[in-house]
């Protein structure tokens, strides 16, 4: 099943600021157990996600979206991009199959033509606009044009000089591409698709753009950007990057085309050279990005219009090539199970997993390993706690290391004791987090998830795993690498209210 379904985690519809901000996500197809389209639609729906993205028009997931009400944004790929953007022909036999067939029981919204196309397949650069416009009249000859944009994700890397914003401008090269495309967008009351990652901002800065910054973390104002043309202060990088690309289109003559964010988003794991990919701050920018828009805070050059964005995404995809962070961009596991659960107090029904009144017990970070490791072993041993989760074979084996491993036995003896005072400390090594610490399989006493895989809404997308043994096995340690995969949480705004 060729899925990416970009799960829309809030898309407000732009400058009009006429909609209500909302949430969806992006789901990968390099699953080693890829769900069924019945499960992605039931976790859509369980998590009361309305906007999808997906990043091709699969066929079996668009009947499951059908008479659901979810809106839809499909995909022609990169590699069909040629025989479209050459032949009108071949562009409406396209929209006929994946878009006519499917209207209106699944509700289409728009069609993304390509990704990043001018960086991933320069070549086709010179057919981009016609691409888009034979859709388009495919569209228009069938009288849905009126209902379905079309346009064509961007990355941000397109933008140069984008600080300050005031001073941006697209790539010159490609101004007989983007000015035509600009005009097309207007034309048709579109919108310029752009993916905006403040992670690789943030990391390719060498120093320069602070982590508070890039993860939507609150500044004081002596240490906000302040655009020195316009006097507007900038507190977040996305804030910034979307102004760039608003400020290159001025450039251009064009100041009416809203800016739809397609992509973004933070990996919750890394390898060595990816320190700042971790749980806490993939939490916290995920979690502030999606208050930033329900809020509708907008931009400084457009406050109170938010910026519709599609957060990548939906699952974590551990067949995909490269480094380790390439695979851990979800908001959940294959089986439906958040790899951390974010706090959107205020942000009504979507996603369902908000349990800012929830307390955990878990390792800190950087604590020493042979404290940690004398500390497993008294929870596990004079603490009574019930460590036969972490034997191997069982749920909380993995990663088996002391970090997760005591994090493990810190909170279920902190839950054990319902949470007294004190009760969290171990000799310092430990400290309170309203994260759920609950990974993949492993569900960690207090948690939310329910004893059978069940989540918040009811929904079970998860394989029993009651464990009725118990009593204390002789040994609980960890090998391997230290490190905090397993401690989620939140590193901004206040840790996301953590």
């Amino acid at each position: 099943m060729a899925v990416f379904l970009l799960l829309l985690l809030l898309l407000v519809s732009a400058v009009s600021g006429d909609e209500d901000a909302f949430i969806g996500v992006n789901i990968g197809t390099d699953i080693s157990d890829m769900p069924s389209p019945t499960e992605v639609v039931a976790l859509l729906k369980a998590q009361g996600i309305r906007h999808v993205r997906l990043y091709d028009a699969d066929r079996a997931i668009l009947l499951a979206l059908a008479n659901t009400g979810i809106q839809v944004t499909v995909s022609v790929p990169n590699d069909q991009l040629l025989g479209i953007g050459q032949s009108n022909a071949t562009a409406a036999n396209w929209v006929a199959r994946n878009i006519v067939s499917h209207v209106p029981a699944t509700n289409i919204t728009a069609i993304a033509v390509g990704s990043e196309v001018l960086n991933a397949l320069p070549n086709a650069g010179p057919i981009l606009v016609s691409a888009l416009k034979f859709i388009h009249s495919a569209l228009v000859a069938s009288n849905l044009d009126s209902q379905i944009k079309v346009s064509t994700p961007h990355s941000s890397s397109i933008i140069m000089d984008s600080f300050p914003p005031s001073q941006a401008f697209f790539n010159r090269s490609w101004d007989p591409v983007m000015i035509p495309l600009l005009k097309f967008l207007q034309s048709t009351g579109s919108y310029l698709m752009l993916n905006v990652y403040p992670y690789y901002d943030y990391v390719q800065s060498n120093g320069k753009i602070p982590l508070d910054y890039a993860l939507f973390r609150p500044l004081p104002p002596n240490k906000e950007a302040v655009d020195a043309n316009t006097l507007l202060h900038y507190t977040n990088v996305f804030d910034a990057v979307v102004d760039a690309a608003y400020f290159a289109m001025s450039y251009l003559n064009f100041t009416n085309i809203p800016v739809v964010v397609t992509e973004s988003g933070w990996p919750s794991k890394g390898d060595s050279s990816e320190p700042d990919a971790i749980v806490d701050n993939a939490n916290t920018y995920n979690s502030n990005l999606i208050k930033h828009v329900l809020n509708k805070t907008g931009t400084p050059k457009h406050p109170r219009i938010a910026v519709s964005t599609y957060i990548y995404e939906l699952y974590n995809e551990d067949l995909r090539t490269g480094s380790d962070s390439e695979k851990n961009w979800g908001l959940f596991d294959a089986n439906g199970i958040p790899v951390y659960t974010m706090h959107l107090t205020g942000a009504g029904t979507v996603f369902a997993n908000d349990t800012t009144n929830q307390t955990f017990c878990v390792a800190k970070r950087g604590a020493d390993p042979k404290m940690l490791q004398a500390a497993l072993d008294w929870a596990c041993g004079p603490g009574e706690v019930n460590c036969s989760p972490l034997l191997q074979g069982h749920p909380c084996y993995e990663p088996n290391n002391v970090v997760s491993h005591s994090t493990y036995a810190f909170n279920a003896y902190y839950q054990r004791m319902a949470k007294s005072p004190g009760t969290c400390d171990f000799k310092g090594v430990a400290s309170i987090t309203t994260t759920d610490p609950s990974h993949g399989s492993c569900r960690f006493p207090g948690s939310s998830f329910g004893k059978n895989g069940t989540l918040f809404n009811g929904t079970s997308l998860a394989p029993s795993l009651n464990d009725t043994s118990s009593g204390c096995p002789p040994q609980y340690h960890g090998s391997g690498s230290f490190t905090t995969s397993v401690i989620i949480g939140a590193l901004l705004m206040g840790a996301v209210s953590l």
